[in-house]
């Protein structure tokens, strides 16, 4: 699903973030990538979502060269793609059903999609009590299960965490895991960033490891070493 061929990604002489990076992700695995900060985790996420273009190597989703895309063709190849970031980035005028909502409406969806989905994803996620709270009136650990709920209302192949347990208190870092793990068993890839030991330990899937922009370790029931 995910191959990642040789890729570097150099700023400047000094500011190499990738150095010839390559591991491929089958469909419906879960993966996570750890390193210390300034390892690489967010410029490898940065090229698999065609943010930024590799210095050298090639990215691949499916059989499509990311980079080699026309810039039109990129949002409908980020659309199967669900992203959640550490800092949420909900909409904090809409309420917790409207920014689910909001990404059926940016995909195109119709209203009827919209009322028969919306509802689902957020009883997935346990969230359907809150459902016209504002983010405001919720937890960190709720509003991140909104993020969770809003990257996988449009069905996406892959799930792509980025820190997502970051800004969480033990207990709801292990809820977000425990809802990643739910979703990877109902058959979307997950591919989780992030410098949590205890997590990763504990989860005994697969870890890709980088250090210093070179990937160093990786191992199909893999322990966060370092």
């Amino acid at each position: 699903m995910i191959y990642f061929d040789r890729v570097s990604k150099v700023y400047s002489p000094t500011s190499i973030a990738l150095d010839g990076v390559t591991f491929a992700v089958e469909p419906q695995e879960f993966v996570s990538l750890v390193g210390q900060s300034g390892a690489g985790k967010s410029t490898l996420l940065k090229l698999l979502l065609a943010e930024e273009k590799p210095s050298d190597g090639k990215v691949f989703f499916e059989s499509l060269d990311v980079h080699e895309l026309k810039k039109r063709e990129i949002p409908a190849v980020r659309r199967r793609m669900g992203i959640v970031f550490q800092d949420y980035k909900l909409l904090p005028t809409k309420t917790a059903y409207e920014n689910v909502a909001f990404a059926m409406e940016a995909a195109g969806k119709t209203e009827e999609e919209i009322k028969q989905d919306v509802p689902q994803v957020l009883e997935l996620v346990g969230l359907m009590d809150k459902a016209w709270h504002f983010p405001s009136e919720l937890s960190g650990g709720e509003i991140q299960r909104v993020a969770i709920a809003r990257a996988i209302v449009n069905r996406p192949d892959l799930v792509v965490a980025d820190e997502p347990t970051g800004n969480l208190d033990p207990i709801n870092a292990w809820d977000i895991i425990k809802l990643l793990e739910k979703i990877n068993e109902l058959g979307t890839t997950v591919m989780l960033a992030t410098h949590d030991k205890e997590i990763i330990n504990t989860l005994k899937r697969r870890v890709i490891t980088l250090e210093k922009g070179k990937l160093i370790r990786d191992e199909k029931r893999g322990r966060y070493v370092l």
